[in-house]
């Protein structure tokens, strides 16, 4: 649990925010990109989604020059029901956790599990409740999604999406010091959220 506890490396920017936007960048032809900000309104964290790969991979830069490469989230199979993808440190190149989908689940609500360094399950990130899923799947999907992130029984994030049937906007809310979570798989989480998920809905 060592590495899904610690402080994270980068100091005070970009991952100590306690709450983050996340905006998907609309009308992009090949791959998608993804926009992090700060409460203050500035630009924390850009996202890359590679296009054309078979397998999900995707880079999360310090800024929009994409000079400096601070996570990579790699998927593991090609396709997979149930995929699983690693998320890096692509400073030193080490493992932080895993978080894989619970394909057959996620029929119902979305649900995925998450993984330390180890690939042993030290929480999971679910939908909020099986009848607004529901709701969501076979009536509207005008309803925003809401998840809910626990380590240890504990709940560390909850990703809230803003009501907009056009952009897709995803609110990151740390509800624990980054002292007992690494913020960084909070992150990954959400911008997984934004590529799959929010690709099923929207």
């Amino acid at each position: 649990m060592a590495d899904l506890t610690s402080l994270s490396s980068y100091g005070q920017d970009p991952f100590l925010h306690n709450h983050l936007l996340l905006k998907k960048k609309l009308l992009k032809l090949v791959g998608g990109e993804f926009r992090l900000f700060a409460p203050n309104g500035e630009l924390a964290l850009v996202a890359h989604q590679k296009g054309f790969k078979l397998k999900e991979e995707i880079t999360v830069y310090a800024d929009d020059s994409k000079s400096r490469p601070l996570i990579g989230i790699f998927a593991r199979q090609i396709m997979d029901f149930n995929a699983s993808y690693d998320v890096v440190d692509l400073t030193n190149n080490s493992k932080i956790g895993v978080l894989r989908r619970k394909g057959w689940s996620s029929i119902a609500r979305d649900e995925w599990e998450v993984l330390d360094p180890w690939d042993k399950q030290v929480g999971s990130l679910f939908e909020d409740s099986i009848a607004m899923a529901l709701i969501r799947r076979l009536l509207t999907n005008l309803v925003p999604q809401n998840y809910d992130m626990e380590v240890m029984g504990t709940k560390v994030v909850d990703f809230k999406q803003n009501f907009n049937p056009f952009v897709y906007h995803l609110q990151v809310i740390f509800t624990v010091p980054p002292n007992q979570f690494d913020r960084r798989i909070g992150v990954a989480a959400s911008i997984l959220l934004a590529a799959i998920e929010g690709r099923q809905r929207n």
